[in-house]
């Protein structure tokens, strides 16, 4: 079959397009916005890449179009499928039909977490000799990409396990329904719920509903593990719950007495289950491991394998990532784009630095960011950081106000350079630079790395 994909070098659809041409599939694609690493990414699977939506394109004759949500009505080509009648489908609605059907699929849904937890759990099953395939919203550093069918080489044949990265923002302009919908798991972790995508959600209660319409087709042989401390997904499963649950963070469920160090004793009820040794940072990531250990043991690999494998986690680029060290100032590249996962992944770091320095550097890029929805929580969010540089060229409200409660030490800038060479002159050996931000923070980790080994090297 060959598919054309419009909105391919979205992290979705650029993973599904590169899951078709492994399974064999020609596979075209198209998008505004083709630049690196995507691009890259997709030619070196022989993805043949468009520039633009125009409507030429039909002379491709694919067989279907595989629509990304980010295409809308009045899109050139778009428009050019509907007036010609031609077959098209959504991403997540073609993923099932094609490459979940008979596979035990493992997804990972909640506002925070769902990338790291994912990725532990698929390299869980990796390292228990399962082969997994996944689609994931990132790239694991334990296997460098972000898809993969997921072939068990001695049979030489798709392994049954697939883990799936399970958003809840809608499917595509014809398809209103959250994605998660489409894949039909047999294991679901929930890994907690808050108020979210204000572009398309009018309130909790709407994304309450969506995770409710993901309950409602786990089978009863199936399981939900959940997390034991969110009060938004309690209310989700007293609307009904059909499949046996296991939760975590709580002593009724699977959780972690912290030993010392990074020592930490794992239970499941009240039975240990073995000692994590690794040196993630916070409580958060404490929680998603405990899902993934839950969901992998459903999958059939035993609590003290999961352990073991989790010791040997890699984490997820853009998750804490260190990018460089210069003069002893130590450079992160952080998603953090809601204010829980802003606070909690500062509340890591300090946990990690002690009292060390933290420039905090936000770019409040995502649609909610851009309505102003987190607005009176956003200072709050930043608290634990010593500076705060933060780059409100896109918002559409008064950043400035907003942060006025953390004093002296914010900064708002609309020029990406005027607030490099700010950060610059005010990070000094041992600080701890956390960028934070759900784009490309226009090559801001690269500028900055620079400007500072200029400045290093000046001054020896």
């Amino acid at each position: 079959m060959h598919i054309h994909i419009l909105g391919i070098c979205g992290t979705f659809m650029g993973g599904l397009a590169v899951l078709a041409r492994a399974a064999g599939h020609t596979v075209t694609g198209c998008d505004a916005n083709v630049y690196p690493p995507m691009s890259t990414q997709l030619c070196e699977q022989q993805i043949r890449l468009i520039e633009g939506y125009d409507a030429d394109q039909l002379n491709l004759k694919p067989d279907l179009f595989v629509i990304g949500n980010v295409v809308t009505r009045g899109n050139p080509l778009m428009e050019a499928i509907l007036d010609a009648h031609l077959p098209y489908v959504s991403g997540p609605q073609w993923l099932a039909q094609h490459l979940l059907h008979d596979r035990w699929v493992l997804a990972v849904a909640g506002t925070h977490g769902k990338t790291t937890t994912s990725s532990m759990l698929a390299w869980i099953l990796e390292y228990a000799g399962l082969a997994p395939g996944f689609l994931i919203g990132g790239v694991p550093e334990n296997f460098g990409l972000s898809a993969r069918l997921g072939v068990i080489e001695a049979q030489q044949e798709l392994s049954p396990f697939f883990v799936i990265e399970a958003d809840e923002y809608d499917t595509a302009f014809f398809d209103k329904r959250s994605k998660f919908v489409h894949y039909q798991p047999k294991t679901v972790v929930l890994n907690n719920l808050e108020y979210d995508h204000a572009d398309i959600f009018p309130d909790l209660a709407a994304i309450e509903r969506q995770f409710h319409h993901l309950v409602r087709i786990i089978p009863r042989n199936g399981l939900i593990v959940i997390n034991g401390q969110d009060e938004n997904l309690q209310r989700v499963l007293d609307q009904g719950c059909w499949t046996p649950t296991e939760y975590f963070g709580t002593k009724n469920g699977w959780h972690i007495t912290t030993g010392q160090d990074q020592h930490l004793s794992v239970y499941f009820q009240e039975e240990r289950q073995g000692t994590l040794d690794w040196e993630l940072m916070g409580e958060h990531n404490r929680m998603n491991a405990l899902a993934a250990l839950a969901a992998a043991r459903h999958a059939g690999v035993p609590a003290r394998v999961g352990i073991e494998a989790l010791s040997h986690f890699r984490n997820v680029k853009r998750r804490m990532e260190l990018r460089g060290v210069i003069d002893g100032i130590h450079v992160y590249d952080d998603f953090a784009h809601h204010p829980t996962a802003i606070q909690t992944t500062l509340a890591g770091l300090r946990d990690k630095i002690g009292p060390a320095r933290i420039l905090a550097v936000l770019e409040p890029r995502s649609n909610t960011m851009k309505l102003g929805t987190w607005r009176d929580s956003l200072a709050t969010s930043l608290n634990q950081a010593d500076q705060v540089f933060c780059y409100a060229h896109q918002t559409g409200w008064d950043v400035a106000t907003a942060l006025t409660p953390l004093g002296k030490k914010i900064e708002t800038h609309q020029e990406l350079a005027t607030m490099v060479s700010a950060i610059s002159a005010t990070a000094r050996p041992g600080d701890h630079i956390l960028i934070m931000s759900n784009g490309s923070f226009g090559g801001l980790y690269d500028k900055l790395l620079d400007t500072l080994r200029t400045r290093s090297s000046t001054s020896s």
